[in-house]
């Protein structure tokens, strides 16, 4: 099945159009796993875990990597594909449910992990950050801050690689961790909108 290269295909909107889904692909990004151990891990059954998982594959969002013998079955595992990478092109021209699929998907992934995270300590050592800036700019300031997010993003993934070195070239390696960075830029909703929005509890605001 051909990949999906664009957050307009169907296949796209379809899979993150359940948040189960959502979460067994963030977790796939970051380890291969099989619908048993996913199972246990979400405290879900089995069959609801094996239905999603088998939704992804059919969409082409995951691949089979292994199979392992236990107990005379097989147990299949699987990781997530290449992460799709969303042009500005591309942005422009998505439909507004795909654009929803899209954002409401991330940000409830990314809600799910700070928070957990913060729960586990994940925030209390001293380098850790945690940044909200809000700021009032021109069409030029806009598009000046998005190439400065872009500019970061590559700087990470380059921090990134050369870490991936390093933990590669040492047999025990210290200090070594999982480490999330978001970063965000969007047109802010004014506070008497975000307030009026958590008045009526649906989540807009959020």
């Amino acid at each position: 099945m051909k990949p999906i290269q664009s957050i307009d295909d169907p296949r796209y909107v379809k899979a993150m159009s359940h948040p189960l889904r959502v979460r067994i692909l963030a977790m796939l990004q970051q380890r291969k796993a099989s619908p048993v151990e996913i199972a246990r891990m979400m405290d879900t059954s089995l069959g609801t875990i094996s239905y999603h998982v088998r939704c992804l594959l059919q969409l082409g969002l995951i691949e089979l990597v292994g199979e392992t013998r236990r107990r005379g079955a097989v147990e299949h595992h699987y990781r997530a594909l290449s992460r799709l990478v969303i042009t500005d092109e591309a942005w422009s021209r998505a439909t507004p449910i795909a654009k929803q699929a899209a954002v409401g998907s991330t940000l409830q992934m990314i809600g799910e992990l700070a928070s957990a995270s913060a729960a586990a300590g994940g925030f209390d050592r001293a380098d850790a950050a945690l940044v909200r800036e809000a700021l009032r700019v021109d069409a030029e300031g806009f598009s000046a801050l998005s190439a400065a997010c872009e500019a970061f993003r590559r700087e990470v993934r380059r921090i990134e690689t050369e870490a991936s070195e390093r933990i590669g070239d040492e047999p025990h390696p210290e200090g070594v961790v999982d480490a999330a960075v978001v970063h965000m830029l969007f047109e802010a909703a004014s506070m008497s909108q975000v307030l009026a929005s958590s008045a009526r509890g649906d989540g807009a605001g959020a």
